[in-house]
């Protein structure tokens, strides 16, 4: 197998990874990444095919699992209940009760709420320059995932924080400082989730939590760990994938001077994919083999690991013309933005609806929107996400 080194933290590639991508896709389908010590899958056609390959999953094979160290074990008790790092049949249980409170009915019903957000968040934008980042992309999925668990919308600051801190364990810069921090968020997060899930055990609402609760009473059960990790889970994914899937399709739409036609309701669904293809926020997911087993030309033992990066398979060639160029108008096909297979994302509903509703109200209401500043991403990859998205109107 052909080697390639790419220090994920070198700025040049933060800012740009596709060079590097598309350099290591034209040498073959998998390519042993020297500084993950793992094969990576670069192409659309790799990536999809171990996406949906039963011998390859996200959960470590049990004999070779480990307690972990004892100051990550508050972050490590919420992955160990989560529905992203299950497999079956746990993983066909969790999905399946998630599934029943998480309905397209409920995500649809939505829709209202995130119009009148939109409009209530620009009504407050400043006059001059601003942190476009902050002030919108952040505020629409979070408040709206506040909205649908039924926590407290006063909450959202100290929820992202947590999130932020939770979701830096995947990140190439890692260090014990972000370790200490993530044990610390874990341990606050699920205090907080705890007792909230109590109150809605004597006082049901009409939200998500409610509903988790209800589904974990019916028969097949969520037990509490697996309803306050689902919790995290919804709220950590809303923040990185959502948020920034706005972030870097604004970033994208400004940049690019694409015509206000490309969000109409007629074009918006092709444009949102396309965003989604062009520059997704997360670029990579791991996967174990759980037998022996040849893959894309590779053997694997058990155990072994592999990177599929998706960031690299959306932009294939093979399956795209002129790939690297962003074209709302381009016919839709699969990309890889939300995973694939049976982790696809369970809340990829819901973030589509929030780009369609988002960014036609922020690009009509602000027809001069334009960057002021250079965008830059941050050094956190496995992520690609912008640091800030300062504009003015």
């Amino acid at each position: 197998m052909k080697r390639v080194r790419q220090d994920p933290t070198e700025p040049g590639f933060v800012q740009d990874p596709y060079p590097f991508y598309a350099s290591a896709r034209a040498e073959g389908d998998l390519l042993f990444w020297d500084e993950y010590d793992m094969p990576a899958a670069f192409t659309h056609e790799a990536v999809h095919a171990l996406f949906r390959d039963r011998r390859f999953g996200r959960e470590v094979p049990p004999e070779m699992a480990t307690e972990g160290p004892a100051h990550l074990a508050p972050w490590l008790a919420v992955e160990a209940h989560s529905l992203l790092e299950a497999e079956p049949p746990r993983h066909t249980r969790l999905r399946a009760l998630v599934l029943r409170a998480f309905t397209s009915r409920a995500i649809s019903a939505l829709a209202p709420d995130i119009e009148t957000l939109c409009h209530q968040l620009i009504d407050t934008f400043p006059e001059g320059q601003f942190d476009l980042l902050d002030a919108y992309c952040t505020q629409v999925p979070v408040i709206t995932i506040c909205r649908l668990l039924g926590v407290p919308e006063a909450m959202a600051p100290q929820l992202l924080d947590w999130s932020h801190a939770m979701v830096a364990m995947y990140q190439a810069n890692r260090t014990r400082e972000t370790e200490h921090a993530a044990a610390r968020a874990s341990e606050a997060f699920t205090a907080f989730l705890r007792d909230y899930v109590e109150q809605r055990r004597s006082d049901p609402h009409d939200d998500l939590i409610t509903r988790l609760i209800a589904a974990e009473e019916e028969g097949e059960r969520l037990s509490g760990d697996e309803l306050i990790a689902t919790c995290i889970l919804l709220l950590n994914a809303g923040h990185e994938a959502t948020v920034h899937a706005i972030g870097n399709g604004v970033k994208t739409l400004l940049e690019t001077g694409t015509k206000p036609g490309a969000l109409r309701p007629g074009t918006i669904d092709s444009t949102v994919e396309e965003i989604l293809r062009h520059d997704p926020p997360l670029h990579m997911f791991t996967r174990y083999a759980y037998e022996e087993v040849e893959a894309c030309g590779h053997a694997f033992w058990r155990g072994d690991q592999v990177a599929l990066l998706l960031g690299a398979a959306n932009r294939d060639p093979a399956i795209w013309t002129d790939p690297e160029t962003f074209d709302p108008t381009r016919p839709i096909q699969t990309n890889a933005a939300f995973g694939g297979g049976l982790h696809f994302c369970v809340g990829a509903p819901l973030a589509r609806l929030e780009m369609r509703i988002a960014l036609p109200i922020l690009f009509e209401r602000c027809p001069n929107l334009r960057l002021t500043e250079p965008p830059e991403y941050s050094n956190t990859y496995h992520f690609h996400v912008l640091t800030r998205l300062v504009a003015e109107r």
